[in-house]
């Protein structure tokens, strides 16, 4: 079990994306911190990310990978496509 809110989650989080950040950019993508919600770090991937055969190893083995080194071994990532910010709202 994770012994942080969701909130205490969003500040080290956002850091650790901003930590992934440039190397995405270094293949013209990008990425957005969407929100927490019950330990689930909700991203969304952008510019040459979308569609890439190689995203979900980057959330993976990237993004997902240094939140669990950096925050806590069980947090775990979910890519929001395109469109989709809004259902974020219903969980």
């Amino acid at each position: 079990m994770i012994p942080f809110s969701d909130e205490e989650l969003m500040a080290p989080v956002e850091n650790v994306i901003n930590k992934v950040r440039p190397s995405l950019a270094l293949d013209g993508g990008d990425i957005d911190f969407l929100t927490v919600k019950n330990s689930v770090v909700y991203i969304q991937l952008k510019g040459a990310c979308i569609g890439c055969a190689s995203s979900s190893t980057t959330l993976k083995y990237g993004v997902e990978k240094q939140l669990k080194m950096d925050i806590h071994p069980e947090l775990t990532v979910i890519n929001v496509p395109q469109g989709m910010e809004n259902d974020l709202n219903n969980l």
